[in-house]
């Protein structure tokens, strides 16, 4: 199979780097075609190749109306690409060995245990089998409920078709929408169906799959592992206090929640606190809302969704831990203690490594664009942490870019769905083993 590749030889953060990479080089391609648009003329590349890295980042930051502007074939490939990037290539690579009976090497299985942020190569295959079963049985569950919503105000065929796309997009936290006009979702902020069945994708697509699995075991083995639990607890306090904060903060604006009553406020606030767990839609005017609303809203695009999931940010688990090493300190106690199990130091030294070059990342790339796009430092930062979130909430600054911003912002969105420690081990030399120790120093903190 693919383990007897040479290329296969490099590190596994480096095979999927170069292994996305591809992907949305192919994709770009077939997105310049003029059959991708309905102008019937060829897409400019870098335009085609921001596309092509948004979608197979499952990002949904855009520069062309996906709805009016490509052609079904275009937005087939665009659907196609969320389903790969959100699944990884070498899940779908693995599904094509299943399907073909192909043996799963041990190199592959590496692969695997990388791509899926796996601590151990044990059952990966047996994840990799749920992970599809799950991924299209939620899509097709969403995909109908919403096929038959659209069904009242659209053609059944085009229903079902939107329903398809907007389910595989959802459910991968990618955000793209075909409705035009880059209004995403607004049009339908009063209405429950769509709102929670959106809500249920996005939150499914991001709690991740190792959690989706522990859940459906849960009726035989009665108890969740600690990292279901620590994702479901942090997921839904994000949401819940999410929702409170955007409440408060948008309630007396006439242009966002000042305008609806206490239901449509209740329902775009709670949708306004999920969709930033790097999902990408949005049934508020994100434009108007209030500074301090779209500054949390960074903030949430910046933790992001969770380990082996769709989405992107630093994750929740990472953030749980920067939290109970502040606890902890604040305490005075060694340990970082989470539902009486202690954490071990490497998981500390790990989350603080990606927070810093994520924080690094997001601060570097805000500054070059503030030099190189006329726009507000909060607009461009709301921007570049979408991107790196792999979220795809905008301000509408995104088909105003430069070449130069939108480069930039490609690269984020590449390096936020890869995540920021395996494209600095892709980038990186291999790790040897010390041979020895230097001696311990002290140093005065605070």
């Amino acid at each position: 199979m693919i383990g007897k590749w040479k290329w296969f030889r490099l590190a596994p953060p480096q095979v999927l780097t170069l292994g996305f990479a591809a992907i949305i080089l192919i994709g770009a391609i077939l997105l310049t075609l003029p059959i991708s648009n309905t102008t019937g003329k060829p897409l400019n590349f870098m335009d085609a190749l921001f596309t092509a890295t948004s979608a197979t980042c499952v990002t949904g930051l855009v520069v062309k109306d996906t709805g009016l502007y490509f052609s079904t074939f275009g937005q087939v490939v665009i659907m196609l690409l969320i389903q790969i990037g959100g699944l990884g290539f070498m899940t779908m690579a693995t599904l094509i060995a299943l399907v073909f009976k192909r043996r799963i090497s041990l190199r592959d299985r590496l692969l695997l245990q990388e791509a899926m942020n796996q601590n151990t190569m044990e059952g990966i295959v047996r994840l990799i089998r749920k992970v599809i079963f799950f991924s299209l049985t939620i899509e097709g569950c969403g995909a109908l409920l919403l096929a038959i919503r659209w069904s009242f105000d659209m053609p059944l065929g085009k229903a079902i078709y939107f329903g398809i796309f907007h389910g595989v997009s959802m459910f991968n936290n990618a955000g793209f929408d075909l409705f035009g006009h880059f209004n995403s979702l607004t049009g339908f902020v009063y209405d429950p169906l769509v709102n929670f069945v959106v809500m249920f994708l996005i939150v499914s697509g991001g709690i991740g799959f190792i959690v989706m699995s522990d859940l459906v075991d849960y009726q035989v083995h009665r108890k969740l592992s600690l990292h279901s639990k620590v994702v479901l607890s942090m997921t839904g306090a994000l949401i819940v206090v999410g929702a409170v904060v955007i409440f408060i903060f948008e309630f007396t604006n006439p242009k966002t929640l000042g305008s609806l009553n206490w239901g449509g406020k209740i329902l775009a606030s709670l949708f306004q606190s999920v969709t930033p767990r790097t999902a990408g839609a949005n049934t508020l005017n994100l434009a108007d809302m209030r500074q301090a609303s779209q500054f949390f809203t960074i903030i949430l695009m910046f933790i992001g969704a969770s380990p082996g999931s769709t989405g992107g940010g630093i994750k929740t688990t990472t953030f749980t831990i920067l939290v109970g090493a502040v606890i902890a300190m604040i305490r005075g106690r060694d340990d970082i203690v989470l539902y009486r199990y202690r954490l071990a130091q490497e998981r500390i030294f790990k989350a603080l490594t990606i927070t810093f070059l994520a924080l690094f990342l997001v601060v570097g790339v805000s500054m070059i664009l503030s030099t190189t796009e006329d726009s507000s430092f909060l607009m461009i930062l709301y921007e570049t942490t979408s991107a790196f979130g792999t979220v795809g909430l905008s301000l509408g600054l995104t088909p105003h870019l430069s070449l130069i911003g939108k480069i930039l912002i490609c690269l984020t969105m590449f390096a936020g769905r890869l995540g920021p420690l395996t494209f600095a081990y892709a980038l990186g030399p291999k790790k040897g083993k010390e041979l020895y120790r230097h001696p311990e120093g002290k140093i005065i903190i605070g």
